[in-house]
């Protein structure tokens, strides 16, 4: 009991930085919506459309360079620092690699918008925001990259305070571009973009910078040297990272054609919904973070050769997750009349939110069961499974199931929201048994 006291206190260490860094880059979403909104219903639009192509690419992109972190912790706990360098040269190498294509696919996004009968304002200002925060997704993979190599060293803290920075510097940034101050033009949605962009730079070049001056980092010697590509690591890295851009990419579309498949039930059920998804999505930050946690943890673990402590710090880290899961769920189940009448004043809207509100409830358990396991796979370098599970349980059961009941009569009336609520929770659920399994799987090998 007190080896798992011992390791729910480093994965809380851990965690809570993540966690607010998080929260920072949550509150930069909403800072982003407000300002935009505050211009005119156009603009607010068009940074909601944009963040439709933004963020299924930036994600997709990010996923790609996951597998750093559990690399950089196995070498870590192996005492193998001095081939950390290297391979973190080859990560931003990686990242250079990944950002032409990523941008150029970002930058000619908008030719999609008159087939989604878009209106000609609104594709206008909706591209104008693409074309500026493209040219910040390569100091965004970068900043990940060294993100990456700061947790895999279990150093969360820089990644809270970078984050807070660019939380700081987004509000002036959009204040000035978005409303036109300092004698600059009145941008709107475009200016939110190019602000989003100067931030992403800012934030790199400050995680770069800490890096290369903290003492923390100096047993790494990180930069001293500058390899030129290698193409082995570099293959090595695609391997590893390439399953978990394409289960993030699964997941964001799964999520996105929900929400597009319910647009012709009408503005309610859509309002409804929406409030119901976004607070599950700020309660997910709390065993997303865990997850993190989780696979630095493993990934140490293992690198010392101690599979055993491995295995305690993934089943500590499902126990304090179930235990916040059952605190969440309590909570939204209590409140969620209250939760929703934060959101709007529309007691149709509110009642709506409220039933979803219930299944959103249900749906923290399996969440957060498929979250804390896909991160430890990560730190046993199993990605491929995470890949093959998610591809199963999102689009095998969880879509199927949500269109089913939601839009057919084939086994009921047509249940609308609710019925794609029972879907999310069916697919989770099924990633949630899938992910235990193949940790019990590993659990035996590694005995």
């Amino acid at each position: 009991m007190l080896a798992y006291a011992g390791e729910v206190r480093h994965l809380v260490r851990l965690a809570l930085p993540i966690l607010l860094a998080q929260v920072a880059q949550t509150a930069m979403t909403f800072v982003d919506t407000l300002m935009a909104g505050q211009v005119s219903a156009v603009d607010l639009a068009a940074v909601s459309i944009a963040s439709s192509f933004w963020l299924p690419i930036i994600l997709f992109s990010q996923g790609l360079l996951m597998a750093i972190t559990p690399m950089v912790a196995q070498l870590n706990g192996a005492r193998r620092a001095d081939e950390i360098p290297s391979f973190i040269s080859q990560g931003l190498w990686l990242s250079l690699l990944i950002s032409p294509p990523a941008l150029l696919l970002l930058y000619f996004s908008p030719v999609l918008l008159p087939w989604m009968d878009v209106a000609p304002a609104l594709a206008h200002k909706t591209a104008g925001y693409l074309h500026a925060i493209a040219w910040g997704l390569p100091a965004y993979l970068v900043y990940q990259v060294l993100r990456n190599y700061t947790e895999g060293l279990s150093f969360t803290a820089p990644t809270m305070f970078i984050g807070f920075i660019g939380l700081l510097l987004n509000i002036p940034a959009n204040y000035v571009l978005i409303y036109g101050k300092l004698g600059l033009p009145a941008l709107g949605a475009v200016g939110c973009g190019v602000a989003s962009a100067l931030v992403f730079w800012a934030m790199a070049l400050s995680m770069w910078w800490f890096v290369v001056r903290s003492p923390r980092y100096r047993h790494c010697r990180l930069f001293q040297q500058c390899p030129w590509p290698q193409w082995s690591t570099l293959k090595r890295l695609s391997l590893l990272g390439l399953p978990l851009g394409l289960a993030t990419f699964c997941e964001v579309t799964m999520f996105t054609l929900v929400a597009i498949l319910l647009a012709s039930l009408g503005t309610d059920l859509v309002a409804g919904h929406q409030i119901a998804l976004n607070f599950s999505s700020l309660v997910f930050m709390l065993p997303l973070s865990l997850g993190f946690a989780t696979s630095i943890r493993v990934g140490h673990a293992l690198g010392e050769g101690e599979p055993a402590r491995a295995r305690r710090a993934t089943l500590a880290s499902l126990l304090l997750g179930l235990c916040l899961a059952m605190l969440t769920a309590t909570l939204t189940w209590q409140g969620r009349h209250w939760i929703a009448s934060r959101y709007t004043e529309d007691t149709m809207v509110i009642a709506l939110a409220a039933q979803l509100l219930i299944f959103a409830a249900i749906y923290q358990f399996s969440d957060t069961v498929q979250v804390v396991s896909s991160g430890a796979l990560r730190g046993y370098k199993d990605t491929k499974m995470i890949f093959a599970i998610t591809m199963v349980a999102y689009w095998g059961v969880g879509l199927p199931v949500g269109v089913v009941l939601g839009l057919t009569d084939l086994l009921r009336p047509a249940m609308g929201p609710q019925g794609f609520w029972i879907g999310l929770i069916s697919g989770l659920t099924c990633a949630a048994g899938l992910f235990s399994w193949r940790l019990k799987v590993i659990f035996f090998k590694n005995r």
